[in-house]
């Protein structure tokens, strides 16, 4: 609460900082404690500061000691010059792995972050090939679980992180979330009243784990967006309709404003000010929308 009310800016939420651990732990440690099996792309991990070649290792190490003998060290953590498509392809070559040996870890957790932006940083990728980046990376992910043989008893849940920091069109408390599996209702827009916990509580009963915290423990479970009985179809990719490798022009009118901000972590910059300069970037200077706003009192 301190950071997101701009009293404190360091971002030390991954292990940095012990008084800012849960006491129950995170959902790792559920699953760890409860004997579930689990494998971790890119959560608490610290990167070498120069990638590595596909395959080798990336990760200098983890901050977590549950975390660190599941980490798969050759996928890199937070790093916006470096491609969520790599990233993907690590986590293929890793599931065709679990494959090979005939079982794979119940709990997986992927982190792909590349939809945070460099904003418009003179010479980095633009926000819509970082997005596309990202949309790419998840896709390519998707469509090989599904072609994969534990796709029938597979469940994946796609959320926004810090979605809270930038509201659509209708209300700055809602977030995109995506459940994709063979046991969900296709074709589905679902708007009921989920959030985050129950996305948990979800994958708890999904797991056989226990509640955390009160808050999961009443979360509202998921349970309209799946079937009673499985479509076990596999997806297929499609291609980008918008370039992944677009660069941001040297000179911009936010150009100088986005060379200021620290996109080294996940949560350095002022996201009132990223968020007009994406808006800005996006819609084109004069756009003729203003740009949504948390409330009719304050951005």
């Amino acid at each position: 609460p301190n950071s997101y009310a701009g009293r404190r800016k360091t971002y030390d939420y991954e292990g940095q900082e012990p008084t800012n651990s849960p006491p129950a732990g995170y959902i790792w440690t559920n699953a760890s404690e409860a004997g579930v099996s689990v494998r971790n792309y890119g959560y608490w991990a610290e990167n070498f500061p120069k990638p590595a070649p596909a395959g080798e290792r990336q990760i200098e190490k983890v901050r977590d000691p549950m975390l660190a003998p599941v980490t798969d060290m050759n996928y890199r953590a937070f790093d916006l010059d470096y491609s969520d498509v790599d990233r993907a392809r690590e986590f293929i070559a890793d599931l065709h792995r679990f494959e090979a040996a005939g079982s794979l870890p119940q709990l997986l957790l992927v982190r792909m972050g590349n939809d945070h932006t460099n904003g418009t940083t003179p010479g980095k990728r633009t926000p819509l090939a970082l997005a596309a980046d990202n949309d790419q990376g998840v896709g390519m992910i998707v469509e090989a679980l599904s072609h994969s043989r534990f796709w029938n008893e597979t469940a994946v849940f796609v959320i926004e992180d810090d979605a809270q920091n930038g509201p659509d069109h209708v209300d700055s408390h809602r977030s995109p979330c995506w459940v994709i599996s063979p046991w969900v209702k296709r074709h589905s827009v679902n708007s009921d009243m989920y959030n985050q916990t129950s996305v948990l509580k979800t994958m708890e009963i999904m797991l056989g784990l226990r509640p955390m915290t009160t808050y999961d423990a009443a979360a509202r479970p998921m349970l309209s967006v799946f079937n009673s009985a499985s479509s076990p179809e596999p997806y297929s990719l499609e291609k980008p309709r918008t370039s992944l490798t677009d660069i941001n022009p040297a000179r911009s009118a936010t150009a100088a404003a986005s060379m200021r901000m620290r996109f080294d972590d996940a949560d350095e910059i002022d996201d009132n000010q990223l968020n007009a300069i994406l808006w800005a970037a996006i819609k084109g200077p004069g756009a003729p929308l203003p740009a949504p706003v948390r409330s009719r009192f304050a951005h």
